[in-house]
């Protein structure tokens, strides 16, 4: 399916001086003047992506695109040992986003998240729900320790030998335990060729629950160079193995500080990472949510699912 506008780059970059030592990259695409718009990106660790957009109207969108800490062209790069992962957590991510909204003097932005991205938006929007004009979030997470939990394990039910394989990959006396901080630990090893090791373990694995879905692509978690396989990882582990340092359904519970958000919900039926009850279940907390179940698509998307995503950015554009 062919995207409705032309290729755009960005027309300004930069880096955010944090304070603590980091420094977020971030770019602006579209019109100047047109309606602010956040995309929120995956992983956590993923980065933004590199590729001019074709999806958002570059006459009525002013698009700003960001690497969170540690990863794509931000300051320190988690593949070197030398940073310092106790800086970056979802608070700092919260307080990194609300600070480039002030820093490119904007007073409402939409926030556009898939998968950890929507995490962090619904993090973000329930602290500042009056910087938030609309929200559009495919592949619907909160990160609870339940959806953690069934990622990385529950989900080995239908991949028994690639999760053995997961398992495996961690020291034989830490294989029944928190298998998630055990690569934690591996990727703050001193020894290069260990993290690669378990960047590459752990990926494999990603790619494994992903493979049998509807519009599957091989290696879509590993096919990234190697010190970006190892950013990611580092970054999952220790996001994931601390539960993203969020309460328990604390974003489904606190749903009602997004009342007089307009929000697109969109999640594929065969999500095998990120199961479509989180979706509706947070689309019955939050009345100012549509949710579409897309029929044929899994966490890897497809054309349905892009199509229901755009017809949401189109809408929201004029309003």
């Amino acid at each position: 399916m062919v995207d409705p506008y032309p290729p755009t780059s960005p027309y300004d970059s930069g880096f955010l001086d944090t304070g603590d030592g980091n420094r977020v990259y971030f770019e602006q695409l579209g019109n100047p003047e047109g309606k602010p718009a956040l995309n929120v990106h995956g992983g956590p660790g993923s980065g933004a992506s590199r590729r001019p957009t074709r999806a958002w109207d570059p006459d009525r969108y002013r698009l700003i695109r960001f690497d969170q800490r540690n990863c794509g062209r931000s300051t320190p790069h988690a593949s070197d040992p030398a940073a310092d992962m106790s800086l970056n957590t979802t608070r700092h991510l919260i307080d990194d986003m609300e600070r480039l909204r002030e820093h490119l003097g904007i007073e409402r932005w939409l926030l556009n998240g898939a998968s950890w991205g929507s995490t962090l938006v619904l993090a973000y929007a329930q602290q500042h729900p009056e910087r938030v004009s609309e929200m559009i979030i495919p592949a619907v997470t909160t990160t609870r320790r339940s959806e953690i939990d069934w990622l990385y394990r529950g989900a080995g039910r239908f991949h028994p030998e690639a999760w053995d394989r997961f398992r495996d990959g961690v020291p034989a006396d830490e294989r029944d335990g928190d298998l998630l901080a055990a690569y934690a630990r591996l990727m703050e090893h001193p020894d290069r060729a260990i993290r690669e090791k378990a960047a590459t373990d752990w990926l494999t694995w990603e790619d494994a629950v992903i493979s049998g879905e509807p519009n599957g692509v091989p290696g879509m978690y590993s096919d990234r160079e190697v010190d970006d396989r190892i950013a990611f990882v580092r970054i999952c582990a220790h996001f994931f193995s601390n539960g993203a340092w969020l309460e328990e359904d604390q974003l489904l519970r606190n749903a009602h500080k997004l009342a007089g958000i307009p929000a697109v919900l969109v999640h594929g039926r065969h999500d095998m990472g990120s199961p479509v009850r989180t979706a509706w279940e947070l689309a019955k907390a939050w009345p100012d949510a549509r949710l579409h179940i897309i029929e044929d698509s899994g966490h890897a998307g497809s054309d349905a699912m892009h199509q229901a995503i755009r017809t949401a950015i189109e809408e929201f554009k004029d309003r």
